[in-house]
C-alpha cells in the first residue's frame, strides 16, 4: 500500500459498512488506512456519486 500511495495521484477506498453509525474501521486489515487519501461509502449509488467527486478532486464534506 505504501508504494501504490507514492505511485498513484489519489487512493481512494470505498466501504459499504462506512454509514453504520458508530463504524469505525478497526480490523487489521485496515492497516492500510494510513495510505488512504479518501475513504468514502460505498452503499448506494448516491455513494458512487460522492465516490466520483473524490476521484474529480472535488471535496465532499462527511455529513
Amino acid at each position: 500500500m505504501c508504494r501504490l500511495h507514492r505511485l498513484a495521484h489519489r487512493v481512494v477506498r470505498a466501504g459499504p459498512r462506512r454509514v453504520q453509525p458508530g463504524y469505525a474501521p478497526l480490523a487489521v486489515g485496515m492497516a492500510a488506512l494510513p495510505h488512504v487519501d479518501a475513504y468514502v461509502e460505498g452503499h448506494g449509488l448516491a455513494a458512487l456519486e460522492q465516490s466520483a467527486a473524490v476521484v474529480r478532486g472535488v471535496v465532499v464534506s462527511d455529513a
